[in-house]
């Protein structure tokens, strides 16, 4: 037992010399075990620093993590006993396991933020990154599989899309698919790329239903480099004549998508 004559202060330093020794004994870092214990990094700073004790719950949650009695947590370290058998719920990655007692967990790096304020009942910002399917769903999404009004990662749906992958009323990524897509393949109502493909496309080769612009263009009306199309660029073509190319070719075309069709060719 505990002699009743401890401070309060005392005793959270015992708890917090107990809780660095078990925690190293285990190889894990500071974030790791807030991770396992749900708490942010600065409370496990606390509580080793001797600054504030867990609630009851976690003190309970420590002592099935590290396979100890509970109120050898708050005992000096000459009297800590381990207890073997038995399972812990351990929570990492949103996700609770069961693990045997005093076990080796091996945590997954990893980064996850979830924002209180909400938007059309999506977090206004939700960001999980690391190793594994970790998926992000918020107005701005950043995660290994994105949803969200912005979505940025290396899979992601959005209404804006920056990703490796992406899908989105307007798409920026290696692979890109949108109503504006702009990436390495590029595949939307109006497309850019190195290879692009859309009813207006435009890039190193382009096929559009209606137009296309780049090196190699195929499309009923067409401005590239290759012999067949409508107009073929040379060294003295210049983004005035594209205009009117396409302007006398296809006079219902936006002003605004002439002109961008336009510098595609320049």
């Amino acid at each position: 037992m505990i002699s009743p004559s401890k401070t309060k202060g005392e005793i959270n330093m015992i708890f917090a010399d107990n809780l660095v020794r078990l925690r190293r004994e285990k190889g894990f870092s500071q974030e790791q075990l807030a991770d396992l214990m749900d708490v942010s990094r600065q409370a496990v700073s606390k509580w080793e620093a001797g600054q504030t004790m867990p609630d009851l719950p976690k003190l309970v949650a420590l002592a099935d993590l590290f396979g100890t009695s509970l109120d050898a947590l708050v005992r000096p370290e000459a009297v800590v006993e381990t207890k073997p058998g038995g399972t812990v719920q351990v929570v990492t990655a949103g996700q609770t396991v069961c693990v045997p007692a005093g076990a080796t967990v091996n945590v997954v790096p990893g980064y996850e933020y979830k924002s209180k304020h909400t938007l059309f009942g999506l977090p206004l910002v939700h960001i999980n990154c690391g190793y594994g399917l970790r998926r992000a769903k918020g107005v701005i999404a950043i995660g290994n599989i994105a949803t969200g009004i912005v979505a940025l990662g290396g899979f992601g749906v959005g209404v804006v899309s920056f990703c490796g992958i992406g899908v989105g009323l307007l798409s920026l990524g290696g692979l890109a698919l949108g109503g504006f897509a702009v990436g390495g393949v590029a595949v939307g109502l109006v497309a850019a790329g190195g290879c692009a493909i859309g009813m207006y496309a435009m890039g190193g080769a382009a096929v559009a239903s209606r137009v296309a612009v780049g090196g190699a263009a195929a499309a009923p009306v067409s401005v590239g480099a290759n012999a067949d199309a409508g107009l073929v660029i040379t060294e003295a073509t210049k983004m005035q004549d594209v205009a009117a190319y396409l302007t006398a070719n296809c006079p219902g075309l936006c002003p605004a998508l002439r002109w961008l069709l336009s510098l595609g060719a320049a």
